[in-house]
């Protein structure tokens, strides 16, 4: 009897010691599996982009990696995910990978959340309607989304904007977008970074120019479109503010092309004549909205223009401009620019 029950513990000691073993050997082949290159001749500047859909389970994320030709054992990478407790923490996005990366640092990404950006830079007074352009190039944003909720009044009211369209809201700048954002959480960034940056007390002192804030942004968009030299900016918006002043037409020729569908790119004296709420050759005062978003120089310019009586200029075609206090002097600056540009 006790010859009958030692067998059995040393049958037992023998079963525990292959589990053991079998459990080591399969240990070291999962550690073994999670460093080693996918592809060992990999090529790092190689990128292979995975897109994981929202709501993906982890089958569906291992099919779609296995397609993109990143798992060499798809059992081996379910129990390397296992141990990682990765089977439900994959955030779905865009994923750029090299086949020379490790099943390990694979699934360590996707843990992280680790998405492809893209860089998307946004220059100083650029329309809506360009910015929408500028962020379709990269597949961010869905355009007749973009442009249906420039205008959705409830959407804008969320963001704390009053007026009929988004523009001059959206600020420029150099941002991160990936391409599991939205289209709306793409506007409300930009429209976040244009309230970090215009302060209260910039409100504050557009209040005492008498603006309210969107004739204080509808002031820097004309100053912004009119010149992107930024030394030159508080002379710009000095002129427009000795217009107002005075009760003068402002005469900015980007307003009077501003909601043209068709325009060219050159201003015609046909442009100047039209009807429109915009044409600050036919209106006095500032026109009803923004007509580009600008940036921080035109948006501190409108607030502290030069302290100079000029009410002309004319651009010299160099970035520069040409600054008269009368209509005289604004004459002689024109034609000197003409017979310059013949004498060339």
């Amino acid at each position: 009897m006790k010859k009958i029950k030692k067998s059995k513990k040393i049958e037992l000691y023998i079963l525990i010691a292959c589990g053991v073993f079998v459990l080591i050997g399969a240990l070291a082949v999962l550690i073994h599996y999670s460093s080693t290159p996918i592809n060992p001749y990999g090529n790092k500047d190689t990128m292979v982009i995975v897109d994981i859909p929202t709501g993906s389970s982890f089958v569906k994320v291992t099919e779609i990696l296995n397609k993109a030709g990143l798992i060499k054992s798809r059992y081996l990478f379910y129990y390397l995910a296992l141990t990682k407790r990765a089977t439900r923490s994959i955030r779905a996005g865009e994923y750029e990978f090299s086949d020379s990366m490790t099943p390990g640092a694979v699934i360590d990404k996707l843990l992280r959340g680790e998405v492809k950006l893209y860089t998307i830079i946004i220059p100083e007074d650029f329309t809506t309607k360009q910015i929408a352009e500028r962020l379709a190039e990269f597949n961010l944003i869905d355009e007749e989304t973009f442009f249906e909720l420039a205008v959705d009044s409830d959407f804008l009211k969320t963001l704390g904007i009053t007026t009929k369209s988004i523009e001059g809201y959206l600020f420029p700048n150099t941002y991160y977008f990936d391409r599991s954002m939205s289209t709306r959480q793409i506007m409300k960034i930009m429209v976040s970074q244009f309230r970090k940056r215009v302060t209260p007390e910039m409100v504050k002192r557009a209040e005492e120019l008498g603006f309210d804030i969107n004739q204080f942004v509808t002031f820097a968009s004309i100053v912004g479109k009119e010149s992107g030299n930024q030394a030159e900016k508080p002379m710009i918006s000095a002129v427009f503010h000795n217009r107002l002043k005075k009760r003068m037409p402002l005469q900015s020729d980007p307003t009077a092309v501003y909601d043209l569908e068709d325009f060219s790119g050159k201003v015609r004296r046909s442009h100047l004549k039209r009807k429109s709420p915009y044409n600050t050759y036919i209106i006095r005062g500032l026109p009803p909205g923004p007509i580009a978003n600008p940036g921080i120089d035109s948006l501190n310019a409108t607030l502290n223009p030069a302290k100079v009586n000029y009410l002309y200029f004319v651009s010299k075609k160099d970035g520069s401009h040409y600054f008269s206090s009368s209509l005289e002097m604004h004459n002689q600056a024109i034609n000197r620019y003409r017979q310059n540009k013949r004498n060339k």
